[in-house]
């Protein structure tokens, strides 16, 4: 699983002229899920991006995570961060889940942040979507659970 953490002030997805989701001050996530992804995946990147200390406290220091701060998670599927770009110039996807399978995570990593007592909102997945955001600072961070990076 791979996840491009962005600290927002706000974010909002729209699809065919609807706002999907939208957030105040937290963080938007794109997330990719890889083929052989499971539930230990899941848990291991919500508990790692909601304990991340990347908010600034009252000293202006980078000490505070999501929970601390009570701030929203708007998560985006984003399939293409599987995307290998080392041979030719079309990306391969072939690490990434199969659409079925990754619908099922993607809304299983949706369900265990709001488990967290985290206002959670979302895009559509498959759908061709619009994300808007103002980016915090910029922080901008990459995960993947296979430690990779």
């Amino acid at each position: 699983m791979r996840a491009v953490i962005q600290r927002v002030s706000s974010a909002s997805v729209t699809v065919d002229s609807e706002t999907t989701g939208a957030i105040n001050a937290g963080l938007l996530v794109l997330l990719g899920i890889h083929k052989n992804d499971g539930t230990k995946e899941i848990q291991w990147m919500v508990d790692k991006i909601i304990n991340l200390r990347i908010f600034e406290d009252e000293d202006g220091k980078m000490n505070d995570s999501l929970l601390d701060t009570g701030g929203a998670m708007l998560v985006v599927s984003q399939f293409t961060l599987y995307g290998d770009c080392r041979k030719g110039r079309r990306p391969g996807y072939s690490i990434a889940a199969q659409p079925d399978s990754a619908k099922l995570l993607y809304l299983q990593f949706i369900d265990c942040v709001k488990q967290k007592n985290i206002s959670t909102a979302s895009g559509r997945f498959q759908a061709h979507m619009d994300v808007e955001l103002v980016n915090d600072g910029p922080v901008t961070l990459l995960l993947d659970s296979s430690k990779l990076f």
